[in-house]
């Protein structure tokens, strides 16, 4: 019923073709929303001279298989690796299939690093989710919090997963010195992103279903009160700032990719920016008889700004906008 998502594309090298000292940068799940942006920053002139890009999707290696994960490193002799690939899906999937969520993942994330080890790779910087923090907690979270209590039942299979390629990292360093390190994004989403209404994220499932409401002459309806708060980050923004990561950040430990704390949304604010870039002239209906889910998981991006007091964050209007754009030119390709 479920299978490791890193959506289709071919087995496609971006960038420039070097020398064997060069870097060779593997991208697992490079299909998926975070893959097609690092990917599209990296051709519009954020890849340098001595970096060869290789993007690989589920198409190319079952990464839950560790003869089929050593075969991939053995064939493209990865000297960095960003590790997106995961299974993923929204709340109810979750639910249904918390064993099969933490197995796959387990074996992803052990085969991705175990190869990585054994094939001497310089550097691996895993993607992890603010999920994986505690369900009771003090806000806002921070990179120290990941492991103080358990993550929210509802998704505990994934979450512990993802737990662990911190575990690893720690380990793998300690025991074999190993530059292994992780990033925590919050809400992403952009071109590229999986747009199904019951299955996907908020806000790409919001713009499927303005689409529809606007295509079908009908009032727009959203689950919940419009109340619960978010922190959404750009794709195009987080792919920038992954290739920072990958160059320039040499801690074990985590960190979080995020906008500010003051740059905290609701649904309903996230929802008129939608209805805004649709140019959707219907009827705005919350059904408070669904579940808002976590009123908030506000995330500091203290240790981000740290680093970079000058990142500049794409606007939320003007990113939503683009991905708008991108889901009107793409509607039939699209995910949904």
């Amino acid at each position: 019923p479920t299978r490791p998502e890193a959506e289709p594309v071919g087995d496609k090298v971006a960038g420039h073709r070097v020398s064997m000292e060069g870097k060779r940068i593997l991208v697992t799940g490079g299909s998926g929303l975070v893959g097609k942006a690092i990917e599209k920053v990296v051709a519009d002139g954020e890849g340098r001279p001595d970096e060869q890009w290789i993007f690989i999707s589920s198409k190319d290696a079952d990464l839950t298989n560790a003869a089929d994960t050593k075969c991939l490193f053995e064939k493209h002799k990865p000297t960095h690796v960003i590790h997106l690939a995961a299974m993923v899906g929204g709340l109810f999937r979750n639910m249904k299939y918390n064993l099969d969520f933490l197995r796959n993942n387990l074996h992803i994330n052990d085969n991705v690093l175990h190869s990585a080890y054994e094939m001497g790779v310089q550097k691996v910087v895993s993607c992890l989710s603010t999920c994986i923090f505690p369900d009771k907690t003090t806000y806002p979270i921070d990179e120290t919090m990941i492991h103080n209590g358990p993550p929210h039942t509802s998704n505990f299979g994934y979450s512990y997963a993802k737990r662990m390629i911190d575990v690893q990292n720690r380990a793998y360093y300690e025991q074999h010195g190993c530059k292994f390190t992780s990033v925590i994004p919050t809400n992403v989403f952009g071109p590229h992103d999986n747009f199904n209404i019951d299955d996907g994220h908020v806000l790409p499932g919001l713009i499927h279903k303005v689409y529809s409401a606007k295509q079908n002459g009908t009032a727009l309806s959203i689950w919940g009160t419009g109340q619960p708060r978010r922190q959404f980050i750009y794709s195009l923004d987080l792919a920038r700032l992954f290739i920072w990561v990958l160059r320039e950040y040499n801690e074990v430990d985590p960190i979080i990719l995020s906008v500010g704390e003051e740059d905290e949304v609701s649904i309903k604010e996230a929802a008129e920016s939608i209805v805004a870039a649709m140019e959707f002239k219907g009827e705005l209906i919350f059904d408070s008889t669904k579940s808002d889910g976590q009123f908030k998981k506000t995330a500091s991006n203290h240790k981000l700004r740290k680093y970079l007091p000058d990142f500049q964050f794409t606007p939320f209007n003007k990113a939503v906008q683009e991905t708008c754009n991108w889901f009107n030119s793409n509607y039939a390709q699209a995910r949904k």
